[in-house]
């Protein structure tokens, strides 16, 4: 029975640790969450307090310029809420106890890999494999 609980320890991460990967994602969490309202404000305009209702010249000279502004911060709207989605996804893998499992190899992704990625899915050597394959 204990060689079956060593075994199992050695597959996944402890209550303890996965309880120390959740307070590192709530935090990046919570601080993408804030990035991402003051992205979506910028593009949509929606804290606006410019000239652009008073100068008649000005705006049309700072149109192309917001037109590309506007555009860029969008898409970085949308790529702060694929963050959001994947530090979400991460959460459930910690409810579920998968946490920190290679989804290529089945080996437990470093620690200090997922200090610093939290959302990763892919150990690094799975994910340098895998950029070498697009190559």
């Amino acid at each position: 029975m204990k060689n079956e609980k060593e075994e199992v320890a050695r597959t996944r991460y402890s209550d303890e640790e996965l309880e120390e990967f959740r307070a590192i994602i709530l935090e990046k969490l919570k601080k993408a969450r804030r990035d991402l309202e003051l992205l979506t404000e910028a593009y949509t305009n929606s804290n606006e307090h410019d000239t652009t209702d008073t100068s008649p010249t000005f705006k049309v000279l700072e149109e192309g310029y917001n037109v590309l502004s506007k555009e860029e911060n969008s898409r970085l709207a949308a790529r702060q809420q694929k963050f959001i989605n994947a530090l979400e996804n991460a959460l459930i893998r910690i409810e579920n106890k998968t946490y920190g499992i290679c989804r290529a190899t089945g080996k437990l992704i470093s620690k200090e890999r997922l200090r610093s990625v939290p959302h990763a899915t892919l150990c690094i050597d799975a994910k340098l494999s895998m950029q070498n394959e697009r190559r």
